[in-house]
């Protein structure tokens, strides 16, 4: 017979991926976390809403904000703070960014391995000969 989870077990699991980094620029290691759900969705609404617009600016620092964290999983920077990483190396900011896009399951990657993690579909052919 299977067991379910429960609603309890559901939110009290700890399911949030991290990373510690090295980040020899900023002199030392970074913890860096997956986006939550809530976090992630804030990015894509963000990113829909400014498609077309120059006021794409501040996204990988945002994200890396939101997204760095100390010992015990909580954030480093405040929304406000985060703005702040946008001063800091492009080249820095992306390859953390890459880390949190990675633990988010976002990007070429990860799709590619859910692609793998489901498998190939059956062939049935095409209805429309």
């Amino acid at each position: 017979m299977t067991s379910y989870l429960t609603k309890d077990a559901i939110l009290g699991a700890d399911d949030l991926p991290f990373e510690d980094v090295q980040v020899e620029s900023w002199g030392g290691t970074v913890r860096v976390r997956g986006l939550t759900g809530t976090e992630r969705d804030r990015f894509e609404f963000y990113l829909a809403a400014v498609k077309d617009s120059p006021d794409k600016v501040e996204v990988r620092a945002k994200i890396v904000g939101w997204c760095l964290v100390d010992a015990d999983g909580k954030r480093l920077f405040t929304d406000k703070e985060a703005v702040k990483l946008g001063a800091k190396s492009g080249e820095t900011l992306d390859r953390v960014f890459d880390v949190v896009r990675r633990l988010s399951g976002m990007g070429d990657k990860a799709k590619e391995k859910a692609a793998q993690d489901f498998g190939t579909a059956p062939d049935d052919g095409s209805p429309s000969g």
